[in-house]
């Protein structure tokens, strides 16, 4: 068993994000999960993330406030408890529009399964 403890989760800097403070609560350097890890996603009002694909496929799931994320068919706001499954190559913007910050829970799939 790894426990990761939300007050001692590293955190991290995720490529093209912007007003987003994640913190990493499984995967890499935290546990031994080899087939995907997982994050949490701090994004304050205005905060989000630049419209790219990327070739692995992504669950969100907001656990408090709201996001706007934008694909190629069109823009859908997920709120508290909304879950979005995004395919491997599914370009995708992220943006809080709001005045308060949203959390939003992240898995990801790691290229190829890690060996230990």
């Amino acid at each position: 068993m790894e426990v990761t403890r939300y007050d001692e989760a590293p955190s991290y800097e995720a490529p093209g994000h912007f007003g987003v403070f994640g913190l990493r609560l499984q995967g890499f350097e935290v546990s031994k999960t080899r087939n995907f890890w997982m994050s949490i996603s701090h994004f304050l009002p205005g905060g989000g993330c630049e419209y790219v694909a990327t070739p692995l496929e992504k669950v969100y799931f907001v656990l408090e406030g709201e996001v706007t994320v934008k694909t190629e068919e069109g823009e859908t706001i997920i709120k508290k408890y909304d879950s979005i499954y995004l395919a491997p190559d599914e370009a995708r913007s992220i943006l809080n529009h709001t005045n308060s910050p949203a959390t939003m829970l992240v898995a990801i799939p790691y290229p190829e399964p890690r060996e230990f």
